[in-house]
Order: C-alpha cells, then structure tokens, then sequence
C-alpha cells in the first residue's frame, strides 16, 4: 500500500472514530435528536480536519473527497442506531476518542510537512488537527473543552508525542506513512494509560487538588 493510501485510511478512520465519539458523547450527556446527534457527530469527526486544512490555505478535504463526509455520516448513523446498548458505557466513548485523537495528530503533522511547514509549526498543527474538532464538540455541548481541563487525562501530551514522532522521522528520513502509523499507536498507547491510571499533566504550584 502506497505512503498516499495509508495516510488516507488514517485520516477516514480518525473521522469515522470521532463521529462514534461527538455523536456517543451527545446522546450521554444532552437530549438531542437524531439531527442533534448527526450534527455533532459531523462536527467531531471533521472540525479538526477543517481546522487543519484551512491552515494549510486549501480548500478543506470534507468538501473535495465524498468519501469524509460519508464516513462521518456512518459514525453518526452507526452511534444512533446503537445508543441504548453503547451510551451507558463509558469505555467505548473514551476509547473512540483516544483512536481520533491519535490519528488526527499524525495526520495533521504529516500535512504539515508536506506543505513545507517547519518542525515545531508540523507539531502544532497536528495537535490542533487532534483537538479541534473535539473543542468544537464540547463548546457546543456547553462544557469545558477537555484539552483544557485540569483532569484531561494526558489529552494533548499524547498527540504532540505523535505528531513529534512524525516530524522526527521526517528530519532523518523515513517515510511517512508507516511512521505515522507508530505514531498514532504510541498516541493511542498513552492516552488509554492515562485513563486507566488517571495520569494528569503538573498542575501550576499552589493550585487546589482536583
């Protein structure tokens, strides 16, 4: 499989992903509709690619490839049809998140330095692509992003590791397709660690227990 399909599988899987997630998260925590819950679906999957590809200064890949908004409309669909067995769990939404969040890291980074970008501005670019469309969630559901949060549990650590991991691999000349494919893994690894174990980034001296 060429460097250009593996990059693309990365990128539907991170929308398909976060499409579960936005329209999991809506069901659990708002009373939405079907309309409520497709929109919010659509909008976690690919407001971090929008996000992303708007920063690179080119029309957004949602409005050029039928093949993203399809798939988030599927995540949507498939998290409508499923809420009674999923939405009492906790797990799966954390775990769809935890997927999103790792692909959309290195592919955004990968994006980055295939645009000519520098190192630092490839990093950063892939953790806004990773939190993005989840900001865009949480402020619609009225809540504190979780890239913000003091209890996130590792959110953008994770994917600036991976988007780094991509860049790095970059500077000495590997290709980017598998690499980020490790890196999304190594994303992945961490944040379920830090739900599991409740790791948390140090919080400022002086600051009350959470």
């Amino acid at each position: 499989m060429s460097t250009q399909n593996v990059l693309l599988v990365l990128d539907l899987l991170g929308i398909f992903a976060f499409a579960l997630d936005g329209a999991l998260t809506a069901i659990r925590t708002a009373r939405v509709d079907i309309v409520g819950v497709m929109a919010l679906g659509v909008v976690t999957a690919i407001g971090g690619g929008v996000i992303r590809d708007v920063l690179l200064g080119e029309t957004p890949a949602t409005f050029q490839d039928w093949r993203y908004l399809t798939t988030a409309l599927a995540g949507g669909t498939l998290a409508f049809f499923l809420s009674r067995r999923l939405t009492h769990l906790a797990k799966p939404i954390l775990l769809f998140d935890a997927a999103g969040l790792s692909l959309f890291a290195v592919i955004g980074a990968t994006k980055a330095l295939a645009f000519g970008f520098g190192p630092l501005q490839a990093v950063l670019l892939g953790v806004l692509s990773a939190v993005g469309g989840g900001t865009i969630r949480d402020v619609l559901l009225n809540r504190v992003p979780t890239v913000l949060s003091a209890n996130s549990h590792l959110y953008a650590i994770p994917a600036m590791l991976a988007a780094g991991i991509v860049v790095l691999a970059d500077l000495v000349g590997f290709s980017a397709g598998w690499i980020a494919v490790v890196g999304a893994l190594v994303c992945f690894t961490l944040r379920t660690l830090a739900l599991r174990y409740r790791w948390n980034a140090p919080n400022p001296p002086g600051a009350p227990p959470l």
